[in-house]
């Protein structure tokens, strides 16, 4: 696989996006969508999704990278202060060598308790019921004004 690959309007984060799938959102403005992990790593795992097409950050216009990273920033800051984690992590994958597999961009936020150790990517389906409630704790920090 390329590290440029055609963009699959059939892959999950464009489904998602037409509102064809269902996710536990936690928010969204005109340029991005900010979901809970269904496998999630950790309590927490959030994804921000650009709304415009694009199979990874390298095919993504600067400008709009920006405004991707401004929303990450926010939703750190509202996990952070929703969950009380000991640490963050922010990452993205750009390729399935580097380990994508969605190809359409994401961004993960990824809460890191001290003592629990970080689950697979992709492992284990979590209880929608979960994510939705971790959703609204963090959605209202959000919308709090202070993330």
């Amino acid at each position: 696989m390329t590290l440029h690959p055609a963009y699959n309007e059939k892959n999950i984060f464009a489904q998602i996006l037409r509102g064809e799938m269902p996710c536990a959102k936690v928010y969204e403005d005109g340029g991005t969508l900010v979901i809970m992990d269904a496998f999630p790593q950790s309590r927490g795992h959030c994804l921000i999704i650009p709304r415009k097409p694009s199979s990874n950050l390298l095919d993504v216009r600067p400008k709009d990278i920006g405004r991707l990273f401004g929303t990450v920033q926010r939703v750190a800051i509202a996990v952070e202060k929703a969950l009380k984690p000991d640490g963050i992590v922010v990452t993205q994958f750009n390729g399935a060598p580097a380990g994508q597999t969605v190809f359409h961009t994401h961004v993960h936020v990824i809460p890191r308790y001290e003592d629990e150790a970080l689950g697979g990517h992709g492992d284990e389906m979590a209880d929608v019921n979960d994510l939705v409630k971790l959703a609204e704790l963090i959605r209202n920090e959000m919308e709090t004004g202070h993330a």
